[in-house]
């Protein structure tokens, strides 16, 4: 799936894959995508859990390897 803007949060901790990943979603348009990299086994709970709470969508979730991907549509 095309996305707009990438964010590697690999090799960080919670809070901090949401936070920066709520930092880098601020400049995009509503409707662009975000694509997210993590292997914080939260983020599994947390980054639904932001989308949910902020008003963005989640369109696509997988794992591979230990590395956790998003795309997060803005709300």
């Amino acid at each position: 799936m095309d996305h707009t803007a990438e964010l590697d949060a690999t090799g960080l901790l919670c809070p901090l894959p949401v936070l920066k990943a709520r930092k880098r979603l601020q400049p995009l348009a509503s409707g662009e995508v975000l694509k997210v990299l993590a292997d914080d086994p939260a983020a599994i709970i947390d980054v639904p859990h932001f989308c949910a709470e902020a008003g963005h969508a989640l369109i696509a979730q997988s794992e591979d390897a230990g590395v956790q991907t998003y795309l997060i549509r803005k709300g």
